[in-house]
């Protein structure tokens, strides 16, 4: 029988062993086959299909899923999952709203186009990184200018929903990736992707979002911003707080997020938001908070509990989202691939090579599962089995550790 203990420190091999060096050429192959598996006419799916994958919509193409996918696939080399690219992007085109949105999801057939229950902003943001991916490592020229209506379209959505002081998007609660977890008003994620997307576009005010963003979230320097509102929100943010090294996951005129969103903590020093030392003093927190064990990467370092004040009811729907689970501190091997790039760009390959082999370790458990998430605690294998952006995430960090190309 598995013990707790047993859970949390599962045997793997040293990272320049005969072993692991198998295991990473077997993942490699079982994410190149399950990506091929998970293409289809329409687009990538989500997961592999079935009937419980059919029954929860993951066999759909997913704005955020797909994008993820597209930086794996898109400049591969292989023609099966160039086209899987390029019909993902085409799919999620043809769904985009008339305002400009990009759906949370779209059915192959194009039958379908969801928004998910309060508006679905990551999507957008997701699918114009992916289409940059697309433009500049694919191989057919027609490909430079493709979907440029739809880019200026989804490009206008996105600016109207920027401060125009802060320069930072504004959301409403479980309105992204994490869309059971109570994050509203400026949220990290969501925040470092608009950044990637603005420094990708050329679009204006760049300098400003990337200063707002680092006192916004976080708000412990000593020099303070010139404005007044800027300061005020600073001030809210950090009350009773002293800074946890990393960004606060979301800041609002009521409440601040200090569980340690790992996702988009990883995404600020990936796309360069973070200086140096930022950077540095993030991936060190994240690392002696866990994040990457016994597997990459957990969603938060400290799960909200129920008695906290930023619980929510809806958290429990489904029992889903209780501490250590899904969101709310569950591990999701996609998050690890990032993590695992992240370390790798920042000059710690030796360590981000043995995460790596975590990673595929994560992705072999329970048979080559691909499993959505594991249980913080427990690493029962959870969710969704066949995840397409599992193995996504696990060639692209494979490619920054390996080969130092960094596709994100």
């Amino acid at each position: 029988m598995l013990t707790l203990k047993d859970a949390l420190h599962p045997e793997l091999p040293s990272s320049h062993d005969t072993g692991a060096a198998e295991l990473l050429e077997r993942c490699r192959q079982e994410s190149l086959a399950l990506l091929r598996r998970n293409c289809t006419a329409g687009g990538v799916l989500a997961a592999t299909p079935g009937a419980m994958a059919e029954s929860r919509s993951y066999t759909r193409v997913f704005g955020r899923d797909a994008a993820i996918c597209v930086l794996a696939m898109a400049g591969s080399g292989d023609a099966e999952l160039e086209a899987g690219a390029v019909a993902s992007l085409e799919a999620l085109a043809r769904g985009q709203a008339p305002n400009g949105q990009i759906p949370k999801y779209v059915d192959p057939a194009g039958s379908e186009a969801d928004f998910w229950y309060l508006g679905c902003i990551d999507a957008t943001l997701w699918w114009l990184i992916a289409v940059d991916h697309v433009r500049r490592h694919s191989s057919d020229p027609a490909l430079k200018a493709r979907w440029q209506p739809e880019v200026e379209k989804a490009i206008r959505w996105l600016q109207a929903q920027e401060h125009q002081r802060f320069f930072l998007l504004q959301q409403n609660e479980a309105s992204d990736w994490a869309d059971i977890m109570p994050r509203s008003g400026y949220v990290l994620y969501t925040n470092a992707l608009w950044f990637r997307v603005k420094s990708l576009y050329e679009l204006p005010q760049w300098e400003e979002t990337r200063y707002h963003f680092n006192h916004l979230f976080h708000p412990f320097h000593r020099e303070l911003p010139e404005y007044r509102r800027s300061r005020l929100m600073g001030h809210y943010a950090r009350r009773g707080k002293g800074s946890p090294g990393l960004y606060l996951s979301f800041v609002n005129l009521s409440f601040a997020g200090d569980e340690g969103d790992v996702f988009g903590n990883v995404l600020a020093v990936l796309y360069g938001l973070a200086g140096d030392s930022m950077a540095q003093q993030v991936l060190k927190t994240l690392q002696a908070g866990g994040a990457g064990a016994p597997y990459p990467g957990r969603a938060v370092l400290q799960p909200i509990h129920e008695e906290h004040e930023l619980w929510r009811q809806y958290m429990a729907r489904h029992q889903q989202n209780h501490p250590h689970q899904y969101h709310n501190g569950g591990i999701w091997p996609f998050i690890g691939g990032f993590w695992v790039m992240a370390l790798a760009l920042l000059g710690q390959r030796e360590f981000a090579r043995g995460e790596l082999v975590k990673l595929a370790a994560a992705n072999a458990a329970a048979g080559w599962r691909f499993s959505e998430w594991f249980h913080g605690r427990t690493l029962q294998p959870c969710g969704m089995a066949g995840q397409s952006w599992n193995a996504a995430a696990f060639l692209i960090a494979q490619q920054a550790v390996e080969g130092g190309r960094f596709s994100m």
